[in-house]
């Protein structure tokens, strides 16, 4: 069927699954290096007790059958390198049913994950990526023109995450409606980046210009991905430069640079071809008539699927980033509801001391990317996703946030553990356990330009008081995760 493909697609789709399978090889390498410590065998929340609270059906996932941490290194290691190979152009040099075995496999690899990963993979991206690399199976390759039906299912998605991000900051806090939020946001972001200290000391007037531009983009623009060329490209072009600018003043992992991603197939291929003066591409075949069934039948469950997100959409008590199915298919998105006023951190610090006293001398575990010496520039990960500090900046928000995990995460510091000390900084203990580690609370701000002229910091900090009195090892290392520290 003719009216089934659109060859001035060609150059959109490509430039979508190749990026795409770089986002892939981002997640599976954070996956690989941050697992033995978050979810491993002996990890603050290891996958083994999970699956046996867990049925196959609420969570699907490989590791119902067999877990371990040669195993789930082999798997990820294995997204890794496939995600590797897509990214060279492998997926466009096999038949079209290869292509889409090779994308069928990435996103059963990385759902195998994202189902085992609890809380540590609770982040709205990981939806975002599965579902972004479920469509990818079914938009063909280089033998083929792209699928029109897939290519209105990703600016679907595309809306959904854009407009749905844009409804719940109107529906949220005052400060989205007065356009003040951004007073705060830069310096109480998650995780600032390298430039946030410069965004957050910008005129006011600016930041108001900033957060209503974001309602334009959010708001406006999504509702014209949907119009004829060349608007909804022009709407997408849109989109990618509010994400990029998002890229510059913060860390978000790898949410901005997908979203950039699905605006890139909302773009008529061909136009941007001429402009960049780009060849003709070969003349690309017909779809054969089992790759349209597979694609309608695709498309078939993603409007099926669609009745949930949509109803969140036009409901008042709008949720953000919940899956409505276990397979992370269609879902609904939106972050920063609401805006914290004031940046709290808890800074873990431990002694080797054998009895804690007035005059302990306490050293500090300095964390890669959240905010610890005032004195460092806050650096650069994204898209690279540093999960332990994204979520020590939700238990400074509440205790009930960190209550699964960071006691055995102190447990391990006890310990000396080296896969734990590998997620950090810095270890003030490189010889021999600490004997008591504590967790306190303190307010962090942004310092003035006078301040950083004169102190070299970039953070002012103050103390609040404790997250967690001094603790002891009460059991040998070794022993069971589920063991408690004093």
């Amino acid at each position: 069927m003719e009216w089934f493909t659109d060859s001035d697609y060609w150059l959109s789709r490509l430039v979508f699954q190749r990026a795409l399978a770089a986002v892939y090889l981002v997640a599976f390498l954070t996956a690989v290096n941050q697992f033995r410590a978050l979810i491993g065998e002996r990890g603050m929340l290891p996958v083994p007790y999970f699956v046996e609270r867990v049925p196959f059906r609420q969570s699907p996932s490989v590791f119902h059958f067999r877990y371990s941490d040669r195993l789930f290194a082999a798997l990820a290691w294995t997204g890794a390198a496939l995600s590797a190979a897509v990214l060279g152009g492998a997926a466009d040099a096999v038949p079209l049913w290869g292509s889409m075995l090779m994308w069928a496999l990435l996103w059963v690899l990385y759902l195998s994950i994202v189902n085992v990963g609890q809380t540590w993979y609770s982040f709205g991206w990981e939806s975002l990526l599965l579902e972004a690399g479920f469509l990818a199976v079914f938009l063909g390759n280089e033998r083929t023109a792209p699928p029109v039906l897939v290519l209105w299912l990703l600016r679907w998605l595309l809306f959904r995450v854009e407009f749905g991000a844009g409804l719940i900051k109107i529906r949220g806090d005052r400060c989205w409606r007065d356009l003040t939020c951004l007073h705060y946001h830069h310096e109480t972001q998650p995780m600032p980046g390298p430039l946030s200290w410069f965004f957050h000391h910008l005129p006011k007037p600016l930041h108001r210009v900033e957060v209503a531009a974001n309602h334009v983009a959010q708001l406006g623009l999504p509702v014209l991905l949907f119009t004829p060329q060349p608007v909804a490209s022009i709407a997408a072009g849109g989109i990618i430069v509010t994400q990029l600018w998002l890229v510059l003043s913060g860390n978000f992992a790898w949410l901005n640079w997908l979203t950039i991603i699905l605006a890139v197939p909302a773009i008529d291929g061909e136009a941007a071809a001429d402009v960049l003066g780009l060849p003709e591409p070969p003349a690309l075949a017909l779809a054969p008539g089992w790759f349209e069934a597979v694609v309608i039948a695709a498309t078939a469950l993603v409007v099926v699927l669609s009745y949930w997100p949509a109803r969140n959409l036009v409901s008042r008590h709008q949720q953000m980033n919940r899956s409505f199915n276990p397979f992370h298919l269609v879902n609904t998105y939106g972050a920063f509801g609401s805006i914290s006023r004031t940046r709290r951190e808890v800074v873990v610090e431990g002694t080797d001391e054998p009895v804690v006293t007035p005059d302990t001398v306490w050293r500090e575990y300095e964390f890669k990317g959240k905010p610890g010496d005032p004195a460092r520039l806050p650096p650069q990960f994204a898209p690279y996703h540093l999960r332990l500090d994204w979520l020590m900046w939700f238990a400074a928000l509440s205790p009930a946030y960190s209550r699964s995990w960071f006691l055995p995460f102190v447990e391990r510091l006890l310990e000396n553990d080296p896969a734990t000390l590998r997620l950090l900084r810095s270890n003030p203990f490189p010889d021999a356990p600490p004997t008591h580690v504590r967790a306190r609370i303190y307010t962090y701000r942004f310092t003035t330009r006078q301040e950083r002229r004169e102190s070299g910091d970039w953070w002012a900090r103050t103390l609040v008081g404790d997250h967690l009195p001094p603790v002891a090892l009460e059991k040998p290392a070794g022993s069971s995760p589920k063991d408690d520290t004093s």
